[in-house]
């Protein structure tokens, strides 16, 4: 569940000045004025403490804050059973879309398990939303991916074709198999697929 944003005439719902430009409530300049107070939800990183991810997701969902948590599953073995669990793929590492309002700021930073925002000296940094609508649909598809170091330099091409059309990211070659990385540059991490079944072009 998701924060609602609210518009507010610029008057303060004062009647106007005779003097005031005056305007009909139904033309579309009046539209332009009511939307233009409409603030947009935007992504950022929330840094957590080791093993807290999901839980602070959850509280935050309480507080009605729109999460994202990408999960994997991993098989971990104990002496007497082995068991598929759902594990964080970005270890202490969490995902929120809000209009950070200081109050909206304040409540985030509030929750038990948060150790700041990711950004510059902890300052919030927005990251793109395609960003992160390419690990969910990565995470969709089902492909073999691995984790890998963050990278900066490479060429960066375009997804011809198939589940992942569109899906931007660095060519990279290991083995002489041809992978795309994409990045989450706001929080340095990086994943690594092959696209060898796959029609790029450089961007």
């Amino acid at each position: 569940m998701g924060l609602t944003g609210r518009s507010y005439e610029s008057n303060g719902g004062q009647s106007l000045p005779c003097d005031s430009l005056q305007y009909d409530s139904m033309s579309p300049a009046s539209t332009v004025v009511v939307n233009a107070g409409v603030e947009q939800s935007q992504w950022y990183a929330v840094q957590t403490r080791p093993r807290h991810e999901k839980a602070l997701v959850a509280e935050l969902e309480q507080k009605g804050i729109t999460t994202y948590l990408p999960l994997i599953a991993e098989t971990h073995c104990w002496s007497d059973r082995r068991k598929l669990v759902q594990v964080p793929l970005f270890s202490c590492y969490a995902f929120i879309s809000v209009v950070l309002r200081p109050a909206v700021r304040l409540q985030v930073l509030r929750v038990w398990g948060v150790l700041g925002f990711v950004g510059p000296r902890r300052e919030p940094m927005t990251i793109p939303a395609k960003q992160i609508e390419d690990v969910q649909r990565l995470l969709a598809c089902n492909r073999p991916f691995a984790s890998i170091p963050f990278l900066k330099v490479g060429q960066r091409v375009r997804i011809l074709g198939g589940c992942l059309d569109g899906m931007e990211g660095i060519l990279a070659d290991r083995r002489g198999n041809r992978r795309l990385v994409i990045s989450l540059e706001s929080i340095e991490r990086s994943l690594s697929f092959s696209i060898e079944d796959y029609r790029v072009a450089p961007i």
